[in-house]
């Protein structure tokens, strides 16, 4: 514990390194992902603007990149990481890989979420003339708010154990917190000092989107 105490800048300092990541793969991963389960919607069979060889070539890209584990992908992207941010080391090409994983994931469960919408529901904003943009925008997206929240709040929890791999390509936060001052040195206090923040940063995430989705599904 008193070793603990000597720790403790470094403690909170990995803690924001770990919310520093999971907020700046959210924000990139999540409009890409976004934008990219909307296309994966929209342009499937029957969709508001179906278009075969769009849907099978976006299908085929997600199914390519959701599957690969993230510590083998953290590796494989480095030199792409490398040419975007400038470094192949640190917590930016963390980011920036942890970005890329997230966009197939949350595009997988924009376009499962948006498939629960009510046909019948589009049906009625075209029958009133409503463009495909408009009923994107104005329906579709408010009609499976509810869901989206509590998927992407799915995604936030996997993006935490993402930024534990982090310290593979030298990033920070609270994986790499425990690896290099209680793995390594065999303190099993400092091991579990950094679970439990991780696990707090985990409950309070579900907890806000469980709620935020709540509010919303009552509307």
């Amino acid at each position: 514990m008193d070793r603990l105490s000597e720790l403790q800048d470094f403690y909170w300092q990995a803690t924001f390194e770990t919310l520093y990541m999971v907020l700046g793969a959210l924000l990139l991963g999540g409009v890409c992902g976004l934008l990219l389960g909307l296309l994966l919607y929209v342009t499937r069979t029957g969709g508001i603007k179906s278009n075969r060889v769009v849907s099978v070539l976006s299908n085929v890209v997600v199914n390519t990149f959701r599957p690969i584990p993230f510590i083998i992908l953290i590796a494989a992207a480095q030199p792409l990481a490398r040419a975007v941010t400038g470094t192949g080391i640190g917590n930016k090409p963390a980011i920036f890989v942890m970005a890329i994983a997230a966009t197939f994931g949350i595009a997988r469960i924009v376009e499962q979420n948006l498939l629960t919408v009510d046909p019948g529901v589009l049906q009625a904003a075209r029958a009133m003339g409503a463009s495909r943009t408009r009923i994107i925008f104005t329906v579709l997206l408010p009609e499976a708010l509810g869901p989206l929240i509590l998927g992407y709040t799915f995604a936030v929890v996997a993006l935490v154990d993402m930024s534990a791999v982090a310290g593979v390509v030298g990033g920070g936060g609270l994986g790499n917190f425990a690896i290099v001052y209680g793995y390594r040195q065999f303190d099993t206090v400092v091991t579990w000092a950094a679970v439990l923040m991780i696990i707090v940063i985990v409950q309070v995430t579900q907890f806000c989107g469980n709620a935020l989705a709540r509010k919303v599904l009552r509307r």
